[in-house]
């Protein structure tokens, strides 16, 4: 692999315009494309075939499609007032006659319909239902802001209005301050790594052009597909993370063979063949965790999945192609002046006196206290993790509208208005069956009310709501969901449903509980295997998974003790606590897997390459860490600070599985890499690299580039007259 990798430098070298040029065409073509068949997003997560999934779609077969995206917009009377009489009745009606002439406005219920009344037992608190034309997603900026301007009007006759409802929701962009921010503190950590802006801004940009192909391409892909929301942002803030690093690695080791004494071709071709095997072998591990999302059977996981590892693919290809291109056209101006005319360093020189030099001979000597100090430090602030509740019921941030509306529903109706539960019968005497069941139902634990049952035109199916006593992310609610399924299941002549937002969320829980398992086996073997093919040894893949474990349960954990229990929570800017969106746990377990073991596989590459040439065990250690680490550190801090960029938007499931990222990053990155994993292999010594006799048949993938010591040049790979 690295004698071709190598010659791709080399061609790319060769042809540095050329394929600088054909890049530039891929990102422009990506961009018109985007602009004229890109369509719409969804933001809802469900998995088809599920019980409350399935009651979903039957409702719409049997009661009609129900108009599109919803809002509520609640009301509350000034104190001593009430909304059935006098002035406040009036501001009501007012209100509701003007929300239904808003525009993509369907229809707008009326409180005080006796038909169908919405009004609370004091006429104290109200809430209409605005119905809109659109999809969820679809409904425009412009007429979001006409409705929250018919609110304000409200407001202004003295009621208290606010708006809750999918209707409100905002699709996440990529390119918002906190992204920008994140970017610019990784130039910063670029620009101190290389000694030069010139290099750290090459570096970032094309990352940028890799990152841009990826998601715009995805943007495209909406035009056919139906996709989620988060999609596009999950893969840009993973794919820029990535692309500045796996650039970084290849920059990084182009300049050593620059200060070596190669020429430009030369240190292009070496570096694409050695630094290059290691990002394709670690960027495999990355698209096998993302890819390996989709044997969980779960729609929007596998989109997101896909998503993610084609935007890896294409920042490997523009690490491989387009970063030796422009190495060849910046020439020696990648290194600082200084270094230019500096005389060539030995090629194999031992890890010098500096910092980190010092770190890995400290932790190496006391390597037993390190790792139990590494494995005490992760396990503890592991702790809240086994704590860690899940559901799909976006908690809304604290001083939104959308929150206080929740708030304003729950004082007046209770908890439980938040999160109603929606039982669907289908059989003959549907509607019959629907109304002997109430009672049953309303004596269920944490029942408050239970409505009269509403038949279809040919009766053949009914519906019954639901109203728990509590809100619909508390754990009694999910358990109600599991006692109505229990209460229902002994009803003969009928099919029954239990749906709802809750229902929906308790359903896509079990699935992901039931496939993390199966996905941790799938794709921790599946990056077992690779590992032993790269370092040919069982013992250091191990060392590698086992931390990576920890590094999980660690992450994860922080991320329970601030967004579930509300720890650091206001330092931190996080706007409300609760339970954790239900697919961070596997996304972040996907994701984190694979940038692991990138950092493994970089690190250990040049320990195991230092051992391959002669070196003792620790020695190797020592000589490999002081060679890897700077690049590693580097690398981990521009991971950082692209997700803790995403961490400060305002979107809830972004932001919390950027926290997750960002702290796993930290984790992996500064205690098992840095200080684990040495300390382990230290411990270890050369029964670290013992690969049994009977496994000594597997192939060689020279991630380390042996080949190209002994390879023969070949004239098209030598470096073209006039050259610098």
């Amino acid at each position: 692999m690295a004698l071709l990798l190598s010659r791709l430098g080399a061609f790319s070298h060769r042809h540095r315009v050329a394929v600088v040029l054909v890049w530039l065409a891929v990102l422009v073509g990506g961009g018109v494309g985007a602009a004229t068949l890109g369509g719409e997003t969804t933001s809802t997560f469900s998995i088809p075939g599920q019980e409350s999934t399935v009651a979903l779609d039957r409702i719409t077969e049997e009661f009609g499609a129900g108009g599109g995206v919803t809002a509520r917009v609640v009301v509350q009377a000034p104190d001593g007032g009430t909304l059935t009489s006098g002035p406040d009745a009036a501001a009501l009606a007012s209100l509701v006659a003007e929300l239904g002439e808003l525009p993509g406005v369907a229809s707008a219920t009326d409180p005080l319909d006796p038909a169908a009344p919405a009004v609370n037992a004091d006429r104290t608190t109200a809430y209409s239902t605005v119905t809109y034309t659109a999809g969820a997603g679809g409904v425009t900026v412009a007429e979001q802001d006409a409705l929250l301007e018919a609110v304000e009007e409200a407001r202004d006759a003295g009621l208290t209005v606010e708006v809750g409802g999918e209707a409100l929701n905002e699709t996440p962009e990529v390119g918002g301050p906190g992204e920008i921010a994140g970017v610019l503190l990784a130039l910063l950590v670029l620009t101190v790594t290389y000694g030069s802006l010139v290099t750290a801004g090459m570096n970032l940009l094309t990352a940028v052009i890799g990152v841009g192909t990826g998601v715009l391409g995805i943007t495209i892909a909406t035009g056919f597909l139906e996709l989620s929301s988060t999609t596009s942002a999950l893969a840009g803030m993973l794919g820029l993370a990535v692309g500045i690093d796996y650039a970084l690695f290849i920059v990084s080791r182009h300049r050593q063979e620059l200060r070596r004494g190669s020429d430009v071709g030369t240190a292009t071709a070496t570096a694409t063949g050695t630094a290059g095997s290691a990002v394709v072998t670690a960027a495999l591990t990355v698209v096998i965790a993302l890819v390996g999302l989709t044997v969980v059977g779960i729609p929007f996981l596998s989109q997101m999945g896909i998503a993610a590892a084609g935007t890896i693919v294409v920042a490997v290809l523009v690490a491989l192609t387009l970063v030796p291109a422009v190495l060849a056209l910046l020439g020696t101006r990648v290194l600082p002046r200084r270094q230019r005319t500096a005389p060539a360093a030995a090629s194999h020189a031992a890890p010098g006196s500096g910092f980190l030099a010092r770190w890995v001979g400290t932790v190496t000597r006391h390597r037993v206290v390190s790792l139990l100090l590494s494995v005490a430090v992760l396990g503890v602030i592991a702790v809240p993790f086994a704590s860690m509740q899940t559901t799909l019921v976006q908690t809304q941030a604290e001083d939104s509208t959308q929150a206080r509306a929740e708030r304003l529903l729950a004082a007046g109706f209770g908890e439980g208005v938040n999160g109603p539960l929606t039982v669907l019968f289908e059989g003959d005497g549907a509607a019959a069956v629907a109304g002997s069941a109430s009672a049953a139902i309303g004596g269920l634990p944490d029942v408050v009310a239970v409505t009269p049952p509403v038949p279809n035109a040919d009766g053949s199916a009914a519906l019954l709501t639901v109203v728990p006593e509590s809100g619909p992310t508390s754990q009694d609610t999910e358990q109600l969901v599991a006692d109505l399924r229990d209460e229902l299941a002994g009803l003969d002549g009928v099919d029954t449903y239990v749906t709802g937002t809750t229902a929906v969320s308790v359903d896509v829980a079990r699935s992901l509980d039931a496939a993390l398992p199966v996905y941790l086996v799938l794709v921790v073997g599946l990056a077992l295997v690779l590992l032993v093919l790269v370092f040919r040894s069982l013992l250091v893949p191990l060392v590698g998974v086992l931390g990576f474990l920890l590094t999980i349960g660690a992450s994860l954990g922080a991320t329970v003790a601030v967004f579930q229990w509300g720890w650091l929570g206001d330092l931190l800017g996080v706007p409300s606590t609760g339970p954790l969106i239900s697919l961070t746990p596997i996304l972040v377990i996907g994701i984190l897997f694979g940038l692991a073991m990138d950092y493994q596989i970089f690190l250990v590459s040049r320990m195991h390459e230092a051992h391959s040439s002669g070196a003792a065990a620790l020695d190797a250690v020592r000589r490999g860490f002081g060679q890897a680490a700077p690049v590693v550190v580097a690398a981990a801090l521009i991971m950082f600070a692209v997700f803790a960029g995403f961490f400060t938007g305002d979107e809830a499931t972004i932001k919390s599985i950027a926290f997750a990222l960002a702290t796993g990053i930290l984790f992996d990155a500064f205690v098992v890499r840095m200080v684990l994993v040495p300390a382990a292999l230290a411990l270890l010594g050369e029964r670290a690299w013992w690969l049994p006799r009977w496994l000594r048949w597997l192939p060689r993938l020279d991630v380390e580039g042996a080949a190209l010591e002994t390879a023969p040049a070949r004239d098209d790979d030598r470096e073209p007259v006039g050259a610098r």
